[in-house]
């Protein structure tokens, strides 16, 4: 990282949830067919709303509503 934070992308913590995004994907992909609609898409959501959260916190103004998120 190494600099000043002016985005979300430039939090460790986003640029790792985004890499376990990728990688959940992957694995899932070769998850049998049959899980389409249960296991493979409740992991999908979970993983990607790891990083929409801290996305959205990252624009909160105030201290403390950052920290919910």
């Amino acid at each position: 990282m190494g600099g000043e934070i002016k985005q979300f992308r430039d939090l460790t913590a986003w640029q790792r949830s985004n890499r376990l995004a990728v990688k959940v994907y992957e694995i899932t992909s070769s998850f049998p067919k049959e899980e389409t609609y249960g296991l493979i898409s409740q992991m999908r959501r979970a993983v990607v709303s790891i990083g929409a959260n801290i996305s959205e916190g990252f624009t909160r103004y105030y201290f403390a509503d950052k920290m919910r998120f």
